[in-house]
């Protein structure tokens, strides 16, 4: 028989017990859409993470720091090498070396880690936040290439400044929306919060508090050093500066990056009086007395051509950090997610293909004598066998098809419940699964093998059936 025949029978054959294929191609389909939306979660995880990398430039960045730290030894608590790589000569991050970087090829930009505690003060309200010194070319990347409100410093001595949208609310205030007639709750308002219009705040002038060491004061009344070292050596000075712009917390990983309060231009950064230590490095650093940086953000043009820098830098001397020295523990990590995620679908779909032989083992005993027949006037046990494993892949398709369905729809309805609850906590919309093309071509096909082993031990059971046994059953 042609393949045409034999696919025709194994149609007429499903099509007379309707009931009985329908129920075991529903447990193919719960199968499908377990395994579907169980992992579609995961490589929705793994597609939020590489974006949020993507969207932000963290593939094309490095961290260049005075010391080569070994970042597996810090992570499982390996202290004595975390200590040996810290007290080893590390050569000084000036501003030479930040133009030894500028000048490598595939570099786009280098510029040094300024970071230090700030107190703001804006019409008589005061918050403690961190300061940081970006150049103003940062306008031109993500996350800061759009600004929800005001713009982007313009030149890198300027005096404006870029706040973070909850430094806001530290200092009483909200940004008042035109679509709403309630701008302040009663609770805040008993608070002292109040509302301000964008544009009013937008330029106006507010005062960075910075804290350095009163040497006169010290020399005037040692003793009072001694008793409270920290208030009678310290003064405080005062910036002013005017607000360029708003922006909301970025979130995730960027937000490690870029979480200060207070987004300041670089050389005014570097103006600014202050006691200070930018980062760890700083305090680790012999060479900081001499004008050296605590570290440096170094940004390539494209990805490709991070190894590269990243081992001239390494030459000279000094420690690098790239997300790249980490990418592969993070693939891993959600393979071993997506691996125990599928497994949940897999059981079901294994639950399903159970169901798969024992339809199959019962209708072989339905048609022992139709079999018989077909054997008797020339049916080759390869034909019989053919008409079980297409009725099988068939089960196995359909399953495939619309498991796919019911896992896209389960996935909607769970990221419908899920930003529904992430709103209420005022974050973002997210896209909590995705399903790739990799992912529907590949649920098909497992619903269709699994539907095939199922199906071996019937299709190998009907092929041996005797034709005489076979033509005296009833």
């Amino acid at each position: 028989m042609k393949l045409n025949d034999l696919s025709l029978m194994a149609l007429s054959n499903l099509w007379k017990t309707r009931l009985r294929t329908v129920l075991t191609t529903l447990g193919v389909v719960i199968g499908i859409g377990a395994l579907v939306s169980m992992v579609s979660f995961g490589t929705g995880m793994q597609k939020n993470v590489t974006q949020a990398f993507k969207d932000n430039d963290l593939f094309t960045s490095i961290y260049v720091t005075p010391h080569q730290i070994d970042v597996n030894a810090a992570m499982s608590g390996d202290v004595e090498s975390l200590a040996g790589s810290l007290v080893e000569p590390a050569p000084m991050l000036s501003d030479s070396a930040v133009t030894a970087f500028q000048s490598l090829e595939g570099v786009d930009m280098a510029f040094p880690e300024i970071r230090f505690p700030v107190k703001i003060r804006l019409n008589g309200q005061e918050t403690k936040t961190q300061a940081q010194g970006l150049p103003a070319t940062m306008a031109n990347y993500k996350p800061f290439a759009d600004l929800p409100l005001g713009t982007f410093y313009s030149s890198d001595n300027e005096k404006r400044v870029i706040l973070r949208r909850n430094v806001l609310h530290d200092l009483n205030l909200v940004l008042r929306d035109p679509e709403k007639k309630t701008q302040v709750s009663l609770e805040d308002s008993l608070k002292g919060i109040r509302s301000i219009q964008a544009d009013s705040l937008l330029g106006m002038e507010i005062e960075l508090i910075t804290s350095v060491i009163d040497i006169q004061k010290m020399m005037r009344n040692p003793l009072a050093m001694l008793r409270s070292p920290g208030q009678a050596s310290l003064k405080e000075l005062i910036t002013r500066v005017r607000i360029s712009g708003i922006r909301k917390p970025f979130g995730g990983f960027e937000e490690g990056r870029y979480n200060a309060g207070v987004v300041i231009p670089i050389q005014t950064a570097q103006s600014i009086p202050r006691l200070g230590f930018s980062s760890v490095w700083d305090m680790l650093d012999q060479n900081r007395g001499s004008g050296g940086y605590g570290a440096v953000f170094v940004r390539v043009k494209d990805v490709n051509s991070v190894i590269s820098v990243k081992e001239e830098i390494e030459k000279m001397g000094f420690g690098t950090f790239t997300i790249m020295d980490q990418l592969k523990e993070i693939q891993q990590g959600f393979l071993i997610m997506d691996s125990l995620l599928g497994a949940v679908g897999i059981i079901a779909l294994v639950v399903a293909a159970l169901g798969i032989t024992n339809t199959m083992v019962m209708s072989i005993l339905e048609r022992t004598r139709e079999i018989g027949i077909m054997k008797a006037i020339g049916g080759s046990e390869r034909e019989i066998k053919g008409i079980f494993f297409i009725e099988a892949a068939i089960v196995g398709f359909l399953g495939g098809v619309f498991g796919l369905v019911l896992g896209w729809i389960v996935t909607r309805i769970a990221n419908l419940v899920a930003n529904a609850f992430i709103a209420r906590q005022g974050g973002p919309h997210v896209e909590l699964f995705y399903i790739p093309f990799w992912l529907i071509l590949g649920a098909i096909a497992f619903s269709i093998l699994v539907s095939l082993l199922a199906g071996l031990y019937p299709a190998t059971r009907a092929a041996r059936v005797d034709p005489v046994e076979a033509l005296r059953h009833d």
